[in-house]
């Protein structure tokens, strides 16, 4: 099976999933209230229905366009735009009869079920699969920025320890990046100083003009051979792959990137290299090119072994079924805040982080392209945190919006007037539109620039 098909397959599962379950969320409070709902569909069925059966009072179907789904309820101006049925007399059935508060919990039913969704998910695999990760007091030497240019815009360097982000100490080496994305100050120990710095308000800019580039710290590691091509001058020269680096000439190296300061003071010329294999270290005489390159591609060990040699320490959490639930929590209001935060930067223009934004290529490159349940439900619960944000945004059109105007008639006791209500939800409706057509344009332009 190919990889764009099993991204494809993790996609479209997500989103059924999390639409069917986001519209239940507002379905069932609605038959509890006895609401009649007239439709319930996963996908929009403008004109046509892939499928469709009523049952009862309601017809459910799947629409062709996975835009989203909906759930079509009496005496509500929605996205159906149902004008007609809003001119006739109010019934005792429909959404606009009911209590102020019954309409609202009927509105909020949707986010709160992304939202709790997301929570028993990371429950589930807190209990399942326990945390693992690189505590960054582990890492003795500090980190390694691989790419030179991006950490000059950051203003660190290799061998820094980055202490804390906006003075809160950081703990775990996994959460580091995304820290420094939401962050405004850095604080960094170089050579025994302690460094503050101003994390660029634009950093983020510079991140998405290369995503390729965006993991661009790392822990420092082993100078590993991962292959030997045909075409190098060293094919035969004795190296083998999975063989350790460990000198270059007379200077002995522990880390990858001390090789290539090294390397370039042997250009042109023969050098031995010391490799470690097998527990014993043995010299083999290498060429060095023009270009100051062995000729080898690099390689890598299990994260496991690197902690046998002292590269880092692994830690796993393992969590007993009580104690996952607090975790699980924890672990759903952690993520909620963070993409908030991200969000915030997203309106700011200053920060460039709107060229971030994607459509759903974006999000079906969230997938990986071999099947992975831990990523797979790991990366719906993030989806789901995204939907249960952005439905109950105050946009006309979405979730929030209706929750905005419900509020404003439970504080003020004046319900907005249908006019109103049909003007608004059109207002939304196009913004949503721009905002779909924009997020979708960006993934067709960086996928045009690669």
């Amino acid at each position: 099976m190919s990889p764009i098909l099993i991204k494809t397959i993790q996609f479209f599962l997500s989103l059924s999933l999390l639409i069917v379950l986001h519209e239940l969320g507002h379905f069932i409070p609605a038959k509890i209230f006895k609401t009649r709902v007239e439709k319930f569909y996963l996908f929009f069925d403008i004109k046509f229905s892939l499928f469709k059966k009523k049952i009862g009072e309601t017809v459910y179907g799947i629409g062709w366009l996975p835009l989203g789904g909906y759930v079509k309820i009496a005496g509500m101006i929605d996205e159906s735009m149902d004008t007609a049925q809003m001119a006739e007399e109010p019934k005792p059935w429909e959404f606009r009869s009911k209590p102020a508060w019954q309409r609202l919990i009927i509105m909020l039913g949707g986010v709160t079920v992304n939202f709790i969704l997301a929570v028993i998910i990371y429950i589930g695999m807190a209990y399942s699969y326990g945390d693992q990760y690189i505590p960054m007091d582990s890492l003795k030497d500090g980190i390694w920025v691989r790419e030179k240019n991006i950490g000059d815009e950051l203003g660190v360097q290799t061998g820094d320890h980055i202490v804390a982000i906006d003075g809160e100490e950081v703990e775990n080496f996994d959460s580091l990046l995304g820290e420094i994305i939401n962050g405004n100050t850095m604080t960094i120990e170089r050579d025994g100083t302690i460094i503050e710095k101003d994390i660029p308000v634009d950093f983020i800019a510079t991140l998405l003009e290369d995503e390729d580039k965006i993991r661009f710290i790392s822990p420092r590691l082993p100078f590993i051979v991962g292959g030997i091509p045909d075409e190098s001058a060293n094919k035969d020269s004795g190296l083998k792959v999975q063989d350790q680096i460990v000198g270059i000439g007379d200077q002995r190296i522990t880390y990858f990137d001390e090789a290539k300061p090294v390397i370039e003071s042997y250009t042109n010329q023969k050098v031995n290299l010391t490799v470690s294999r097998d527990g014993r270290e043995e010299q083999i005489p290498v060429v060095i090119s023009d270009s100051a390159t062995i000729g080898i591609s690099i390689g890598s060990l299990p994260f496991d072994k690197m902690e046998e040699m002292g590269y880092f320490r692994l830690e796993t959490r393992k969590y007993t079924f009580t104690e996952s639930i607090p975790a699980g929590i924890d672990k759903g209001v952690t993520t909620l805040t963070s993409y908030a935060k991200q969000l915030k930067k997203i309106f700011n223009p200053e920060t460039g982080a709107y060229k971030g934004v994607g459509g759903f290529a974006a999000i079906g490159g969230m997938f990986p392209d071999t099947w992975n349940w831990p990523i797979f439900w790991s990366t719906t619960a993030f989806i789901s945190i995204i939907l249960a944000f952005m439905n109950i945004l105050p946009i006309p059109a979405l979730d929030g919006g209706h929750v905005t105007f419900l509020l404003y008639e439970m504080v003020t006791g004046r319900k907005p007037s249908d006019k109103f209500l049909e003007f608004a939800q059109m207002i939304g409706f196009f913004l949503l539109i721009a905002l779909l057509l924009f997020a979708n344009g960006n993934d067709i332009y960086k996928w045009l620039v690669k």
